[in-house]
């Protein structure tokens, strides 16, 4: 490939986000052709399938997050992989947890590892925030007291042993100052029945 080549082709990748999909690299006239050709010149990595991040973007520690939420715009971290990035457990999680509203399509992701929960539509929206995955890059999460309540109506999947871990650290944290928000979330739920005796159990 000729340097005029190299230069077009330096030129449409620096128009696209660092991280990209096969689709957005096709709006900036970069065929599979070249994107093969910008992997060889280690000008781009491939996070998964169908998803890039240019090299010259910051570094960061969350790829996976960033690489899953480009193929699965719609999702929300949760679970796990929420509970680790609110500090809330020192698991580092094998897998991205993600969930979808439940009746609509599950994304199929083989790498990175990739858990899908489906969350009952109704209350889908309830507590999601953006977390910073790289400078400029946001994803959708679920906040900490979100994330504590579901761990805790999940604790037979997750373990009851983590899940009252980050009840306890979110309590620490928070003092009664935060069980008012896990009280609200939880009656949303219909788990204050799980939330309100541990709660009691921790602060007694």
């Amino acid at each position: 490939m000729d340097a005029a080549e190299n230069s077009r082709l330096e030129q449409r990748l620096a128009s696209l986000s660092p991280t990209f999909t096969t689709a957005q690299a096709r709006q900036a006239l970069l065929s599979p052709r070249d994107l093969a050709h910008l992997v060889t010149e280690a000008q781009v990595d491939e996070l998964s399938r169908g998803v890039y991040r240019r090299t010259d973007a910051p570094e960061t520690a969350h790829a996976d997050l960033l690489a899953v939420y480009a193929r699965a715009p719609r999702a929300v971290v949760c679970g796990e992989s929420a509970l680790a990035l609110h500090e809330l457990i020192d698991d580092i999680p094998a897998a991205v947890h993600i969930a979808v509203p439940r009746g609509t399509r599950r994304p199929t992701i083989s790498y990175p590892p990739t858990v899908v929960a489906q969350y009952a539509a109704k209350t889908f929206g309830l507590g999601i925030e953006r977390f910073e995955a790289a400078p400029g890059e946001t994803i959708p999460l679920y906040n900490a007291a979100r994330s504590v309540v579901d761990a805790m109506r999940h604790r037979s999947r997750l373990g009851e042993t983590l899940a009252l871990s980050a009840l306890g650290r979110y309590l620490r944290r928070n003092g009664r100052g935060g069980v008012g928000e896990l009280q609200h979330i939880a009656r949303e739920l219909d788990a204050l029945s799980v939330v309100r005796p541990a709660v009691e159990a921790v602060l007694a």
